[in-house]
């Protein structure tokens, strides 16, 4: 375990002095994500160790810099995991990179998403100030819920020392059923099983085939592997964990990946290019070289948003341009967190 508290405050006290802008850097696995930005890196990965664990309590408090692979390893050691499944896209990945660029795994609409895991995080302001927001348990949470504004901001409005997460007891049993069928009757089974007490987990569709995951108890994993039908995948795990990590064959290939969230009964969207689905139709993957205007035009109509993923032209608006009045609220929000402007400058926005 090490706390690097002091020598991170007075780089970021140093930086505000001298107006240098800072990139800040945990395990560097999700560097693809969000626009190019500068500024001179400040190193999170040494800053890391499990600080409290209560698998009682059903909480886990970690630095930053802590791997994933080792909070996940403590975890199952007491049968309990992160509910939100996060993506690693590397072995270095952190908890804090994790939370800053705020990605959810199969599990996020049946569990929950990384933000709704965040019960604390300890901060460095833009002043160089030690915040804390949040507490260890969901009895301590009161207030303004400022720690999950952290998820998803990639380290935009602070620097991110501790956090502290809700995790959750591991299924008895996860069983994966695949069954060939059309992306419009897929969506239709996700729509019929939301509206039943089956207990689903995962949904993903790819390459003409339905795939769902049944978590929970033994004998209501199968029951509702009755009633949902289709052939049992003999590795399923290997599957969901392919897709998380975006290691299966659909994601191969240097073509710009864009990730589509819609609401979930969305038809399929008339737009060219290779296609494949998750939570249930609300996360849609597309790759091909299609104009950001058609693309975004696209799920704009179907009132949802998208993101240039991976690949493409890091330059430019990534994120789904926001709404004149929810773009100065974000523009707030920075100045009062970071009044220097020194973290991540031009990561989520151009203009901050």
């Amino acid at each position: 375990m090490t706390d690097q508290t002091d020598a991170l405050r007075d780089a970021v006290v140093q930086a505000a002095a001298a107006g240098t802008p800072l990139s800040i850097v945990g395990g560097g696995s999700k560097n693809f994500y969000g626009r190019t930005a500068s500024g001179q890196p400040l190193a999170l990965a040494g800053h890391r160790g499990i600080i409290h664990y209560e698998p009682t309590e059903l909480f886990v408090t970690a630095r930053a810099g802590t791997p994933l692979r080792e909070i996940e390893a403590t975890l199952a050691e007491r049968g309990q995991m992160l509910g939100f499944e996060p993506p690693h896209f590397g072995a270095s990945a952190t908890l804090g990179g994790a939370i800053a660029c705020g990605l959810s795994g199969p599990r996020r609409p049946y569990a929950g998403a990384a933000r709704d895991f965040v019960l604390g995080v300890r901060l460095l302001n833009g002043n160089g100030e030690v915040l804390r927001f949040g507490g260890e348990v969901m009895k301590n949470v009161a207030g303004y819920d400022v720690s999950r504004l952290m998820a998803g901001a990639l380290g935009t409005l602070g620097v991110l020392l501790d956090l502290s997460l809700k995790v959750l007891p591991r299924p008895a049993l996860e069983l994966t059923l695949v069954q060939t069928c059309s992306s419009t009757r897929a969506l239709t089974l996700c729509a019929q099983w939301s509206g039943q007490p089956h207990p689903v987990s995962a949904t993903a569709w790819v390459d003409g085939a339905l795939y769902v995951r049944l978590s929970g108890a033994a004998s209501a994993v199968r029951t509702a592997a009755g009633q949902v039908g289709g052939e049992p995948v003999a590795d399923g795990a290997a599957f969901w964990l392919a897709l998380r990590e975006q290691t299966h064959p659909f994601f191969a290939g240097d073509a710009p990946l864009w990730r589509i969230a819609v609401p979930p009964a969305t038809p399929p969207l008339d737009m060219p290019g290779e296609g494949l689905w998750e939570w249930g139709g609300a996360q849609r993957w597309l790759r091909g070289d299609i104009s950001a205007a058609t693309i975004r035009a696209a799920a704009t109509a179907a009132g949802g948003h998208a993101t240039l993923f991976r690949g493409g032209d890091r330059r430019g608006e990534v994120f789904h341009p926001l709404p004149p009045a929810l773009l100065e609220l974000h523009r707030r929000l920075k100045q009062s967190f970071d009044p220097h402007g020194l973290f991540n400058p031009g990561r989520l926005y151009p203009d901050f």
